[in-house]
């Protein structure tokens, strides 16, 4: 009678009756198993990480992540324009601040707001995961924060859609579970 563990082989395997114990399929040394699989965002953060230090070593002379500042993240996001497919209509052109032009025109295709805005903030925990100091992040500075948005602005206008930004909704302190019955400011352990 063959054991259950040797269901489904074929008749030449395994039908003996000794008490040897069967190979498993599977016998070989397992290789280290794989890592979960990552998230859309953490994929597309590694693209983006890896696309932008590949950037700075296409430069003449080549630029350590280190040395990269604000200019240089500058020049990475007009760069990035040159593939973008968002047409930003100029002040010359008829269609300028038409929410449904009629018609073709010969303004530029650029990298639309948000597609920056989010590169930026991939690119911003990217930084820091990456061994940068969080008061050194490039990504984070002031004059990346006003390019987006002027390129937020102009885009607008020339859309002829006004950009408005989402109010927070307020918490209500009574429902966030956190109540006063406790003499303590902190939930630390003393």
């Amino acid at each position: 009678m063959a054991s259950p563990s040797n269901k489904g082989k074929g008749i030449t395997e395994g039908s003996s009756s000794q008490s040897q114990p069967q190979p498993q399929p599977q016998a070989q040394p397992q290789p280290l198993p794989n890592p979960p699989a990552l998230s859309r965002y953490e994929s597309q953060k590694r693209r983006d990480w890896n696309t932008f230090c590949q950037y700075l070593r296409n430069q003449q002379p080549p630029v350590h992540i280190s040395q990269c500042g604000s200019n240089h993240i500058l020049d990475f996001l007009q760069y990035l324009d040159q593939f973008g497919k968002t047409k930003v209509h100029v002040h010359g052109c008829v269609f300028f601040g038409q929410v449904e032009p009629a018609g073709q025109c010969n303004c530029p295709l650029k990298q639309a707001w948000g597609s920056l805005d989010a590169l930026i903030g991939r690119l911003r925990a990217a930084y820091e995961e990456n061994g940068g100091l969080p008061e050194r992040n490039p990504f984070a500075g002031g004059g990346i924060r006003v390019f987006l948005r002027e390129v937020r602005d102009s885009q607008a206008k020339a859309r002829g859609v006004p950009y408005k930004k989402r109010k927070k909704k307020k918490r209500n302190p009574m429902k966030s579970g956190h109540g006063t019955t406790g003499t303590s400011s902190s939930n630390l352990p003393s």
